[in-house]
C-alpha cells in the first residue's frame, strides 16, 4: 500500500481519478498473488472501481510484441513441472491459443511440437534450455531482458481491453495448482464446499 500511495501521488492523481483496478490473478508465488489479489479486490471495492485480473503468463507474453507464432511463458512450478499457456498476436491482438496450465515439461513440449513457429519467454525459461533444445531445435528462446518479467505498463495495458469482474467479491487467485500441503489434506479430508479454501 505505501508504494501504490507514492506511485499515486507522484504521478499528481487521487485515487478517486482511477477508472479501474487491474490485477495479476496468478499463476505466481501463493502469498504473492493472496496479497495482490486482496488488494485490489480492497481498492475496487473501496474506491466503488472496475476490477480487472489477467494471467500473469500473459502478461509476460504480451512483452513479445513483434513475435510471429507460438509465444510460450514459463514459470518454474518445480520437479520438472511449469506454469505455463500458448499466446499468439492475431490482427495486433495477444489471443489466447493454449490455455495456461500446470504441466510436466515433457508433456507440454510434445503438445508445442505440433506448432511450427514457438518462442518461449520468462526468466525460469533458462532452467529448461536443454530439453526444449532437445525436444524442439527449431524453436526460439528469448534473449531480451525486459520482456522475461512481467511489466506494469503491459498489464495495464491488458486490463484496459479486458472485460471487468461482475462480482468483485467471487475474484480469487488463478493458483492452477494446489500447495503441497492442501494436497496432503486432501487426501485424508472431505471439504463441504468447493472453494473451501476461501470460505473459511
Amino acid at each position: 500500500m505505501p508504494a501504490i500511495t507514492q506511485v499515486v501521488k507522484e504521478v499528481g492523481l487521487t485515487p478517486k481519478d482511477l477508472d479501474r483496478i487491474v490485477v495479476a490473478q496468478g499463476p505466481g508465488s501463493y502469498t504473492g498473488l493472496r496479497i495482490g489479489v486482496t488488494t485490489a479486490k480492497t481498492l475496487a471495492y473501496t474506491l466503488k472501481k472496475e476490477l480487472v485480473g489477467i494471467s500473469s503468463l500473459k502478461t509476460v507474453a504480451a512483452n513479445c510484441v513483434g513475435i510471429e507464432g507460438m509465444i510460450v511463458p514459463i514459470f518454474d512450478a518445480r520437479r520438472n513441472n511449469v506454469y505455463t499457456g500458448g499466446y499468439e498476436y492475431i490482427n495486433g491482438t495477444l489471443e489466447t491459443v493454449l490455455y495456461d496450465r500446470h504441466i510436466s515439461l515433457d508433456s507440454w513440449l510434445e503438445k508445442l511440437a505440433e506448432f511450427p513457429n514457438v518462442y518461449f519467454v520468462g526468466s525460469d525459461v533458462e532452467n529448461f534450455r536443454n530439453q526444449i533444445e532437445e525436444a524442439l531445435p527449431t524453436a526460439e528462446i528469448c534473449d531480451i531482458p525486459n520482456w522475461q518479467i512481467p511489466n506494469g505498463a503491459t498489464l495495464s495495458e491488458l486490463g484496459r481491453l479486458a472485460t471487468p469482474e461482475k462480482n468483485i467479491h467471487q475474484f480469487l487467485p488463478d493458483y492452477l495448482k494446489r500447495v503441497e500441503a492442501e494436497e496432503n489434506w486432501l487426501k485424508e479430508h472431505t471439504p463441504e464446499v468447493e472453494n473451501y479454501v476461501e470460505k473459511i
